[in-house]
């Protein structure tokens, strides 16, 4: 995906649905791949494709940065099920995240979207956040991504994997980019042991990009930009 050159738009190849094959795997491995994939939200209201640019991985517990980090809860027990499910949070009461789980069942792995470009479906993305200056911020980090998606926790648990022509959620095959365009570095807002992982991952001088942010402590809802931790 990541070597094989600048990807071409429009290619019959890039929507093919990727296999649940391709989330069955180690959370490290995972993310960085599913840069430049095709993610879909179709919605009552209409249809986006959106590709994404930025991503963090957690791997469950054995990370102090994951929401499984001290085992299985009501919230995140969509993290133990199969690879290629959605897990939907809500954070500081204010916003939704959406993570792609990986690994195998029970190891509670996941990737934290963070950040794309919305290829078709602008105008509905649109509607979700009018107060975006351009159309690369309207995906601009992790809250900002949600919320153009209309993601929300009715979509937790979601297979997206699935290759109903309708299903509300799907990840496709995308388009691939220049290997020496992938970067990866701290992940945004983590603190704690969690901070010394270079589990961020993103597709360099892309402007959806969003911007690192260390960790800091806060008492008040943060931005749409907000950071972690985050699975």
């Amino acid at each position: 995906m990541i070597t094989g050159g600048d990807g071409t738009r429009g290619n019959d190849d890039n929507h093919t649905p990727v296999p649940r094959s391709f989330f069955d795997r180690p959370v490290l491995e995972v993310a960085p791949e599913l840069l430049g994939r095709y993610l879909v939200r179709t919605a009552p209201d209409g249809r986006i494709v959106l590709r994404i640019t930025e991503v963090e991985a957690y791997a469950g517990e054995a990370d102090p940065g994951s929401h499984a980090y001290k085992g299985r809860t009501q919230r995140n027990a969509s993290m133990f099920g199969p690879p290629g499910h959605a897990y939907v949070y809500f954070i500081y009461g204010m916003w939704f995240s959406l993570n792609l789980v990986c690994g195998r069942e029970g190891h509670a792995s996941g990737v934290l979207l963070r950040a794309g470009e919305i290829l078709t479906g602008e105008e509905h993305a649109r509607k979700r956040r009018p107060k975006a200056r351009k159309g690369t911020e309207l995906a601009k980090g992790p809250a900002r991504l949600a919320t153009a998606l209309d993601v929300d926790r009715t979509l937790n648990g979601t297979d997206v994997c699935s290759t109903e022509k309708h299903a509300p959620l799907s990840v496709l095959a995308g388009e691939s980019f220049d290997a020496d365009r992938l970067r990866s570095g701290p992940r945004t807002g983590v603190g704690g042991a969690g901070a010394v992982h270079p589990w961020r991952y993103w597709i360099d001088q892309d402007p959806t990009v969003s911007p690192y942010r260390p960790h800091q402590r806060r008492h008040r809802p943060r931005s749409l930009d907000s950071g972690g931790p985050k699975t």
